[in-house]
């Protein structure tokens, strides 16, 4: 399995293990369709934007670069490679809150209402894409990439932990970095938190530019936005806010299917996230029209849930037809063969024809 992969299936395992130690040990009812719709909002089309990011950093390297990083020290090139990356973040952090435009993409991380690492997860298509602006800089200084990639992805480890829901207080570490009960307070409700604690690792930048909150024993967390919820489906989640940005009408009345099952929500999304980390492992090895088929159907799947778990007809429709193509496709002009293919498409065969059963019960009650 390459590096690429194992974090998404360390990042799968994480989430999972602790909802259930959130169910079993807290006797937390799990709301399921928000979880599912956390883990593949922003999968695999983000990750897309993601490689358009690192790439463009790539290109500001070999023709604007400056050679201002470069030329120091290996040891102060890696210190400068954490501090300015955390610097950019809070400054494109604090223009999501700021912009209209930057907030029309941001939302969707704060519509979120349960607090717990998925919600770290919880991210626009378009996220990578608006953060490129604040990273741009570090690439005309002559930050190397394979620095950039590093410093990026060890903050964003960091950022996913601070969503966990087991931690309260870190003691002396709530004074100088940005832990889960500083990130609370970042999205609770409350009038005294908005717009605060806009850091992801370091809380200098906070305390540096008037934006810090303690968290407070007597304000109640209440996580979200105000507002209509825009539903579960990712492509209206990525695109409304844009779209209302633009003063388009979006969406569409439809009538609504009977509502099945969170249990059958949450293992669809699941095995289709295998189907992710799948693909993330193998594709390097497909011809383009493997890759982008398969890109597709993961794609046409994220919004089939969301449709199910919003009761739309067409989001059970789409996860049955899909859960057909796909181990037509896997098994046919792909010629996979390999176990842990052909077990993932056995159970997502076997779950899409589950659906007509659970579809026709809902029916008729």
């Amino acid at each position: 399995m390459n590096v690429f992969a194992l974090t998404f299936a360390v990042m799968l395992a994480v989430v999972l293990l602790e909802l259930f130690a959130l169910r079993y040990w807290r006797r937390e009812a799990i709301p399921w369709r928000e979880i599912i719709f956390n883990l593949n909002s922003g999968h695999i089309v983000m990750w897309v934007f993601r490689g358009v990011e690192v790439a463009g950093f790539g290109l500001l390297l070999q023709y604007a670069n400056l050679h201002l990083v470069d030329r120091l020290p290996v040891f102060w090139q890696w210190v400068f490679a954490f501090v300015a990356w955390d610097l950019s973040f809070y400054c494109m952090h604090r223009a999501h809150h700021t912009w209209r435009i930057f907030w029309a993409v941001h939302v969707v991380h704060h519509q979120g209402e349960h607090f717990s690492l998925s919600l770290g997860i919880r991210n626009s298509w378009y996220s990578s894409l608006t953060s490129f602006l604040f990273v741009a800089p570090l690439a005309v200084l002559g930050l190397p990439l394979e620095m950039f990639v590093a410093a990026s992805s060890f903050h964003y480890a960091v950022q996913l932990y601070n969503h966990n829901a087991f931690v309260g207080k870190s003691g002396w570490l709530d004074r100088v970095l940005v832990t889960p009960s500083n990130h609370r307070v970042h999205h609770a409700m409350h009038p005294a938190y908005l717009n605060k604690n806009f850091g992801g690792t370091f809380l200098i930048w906070d305390k540096l530019f008037g934006s810090y909150q303690a968290e407070r024993d007597d304000i109640p967390l209440r996580y979200g936005v105000s507002g209509a919820s825009p539903g579960y489906n990712p492509f209206w989640a990525s695109n409304q806010g844009l779209l209302a940005w633009t003063r388009r009408r979006f969406g569409g009345a439809e009538g609504r299917a009977p509502r099945l099952p969170a249990a059958y929500i949450a293992t669809g999304g699941i095995l289709l996230f295998g189907m992710v980390i799948y693909y993330v492992d193998r594709v390097a090895g497909w011809d383009a029209v493997g890759k982008w088929s398969v890109f597709a159907c993961l794609v046409a799947g994220t919004i089939a849930i969301g449709g199910m778990s919003d009761q739309r007809r067409w989001g059970w429709t789409g996860w049955l037809a899909l859960t057909l193509a796909m181990p037509a496709l896997c098994a046919g002009p792909l010629s996979i063969r390999d176990g842990w293919a052909l077990c993932l498409l056995a159970l997502l065969l076997i779950h899409g024809l589950a659906g007509l059963r659970l579809r026709e019960a809902a029916w008729a009650n």
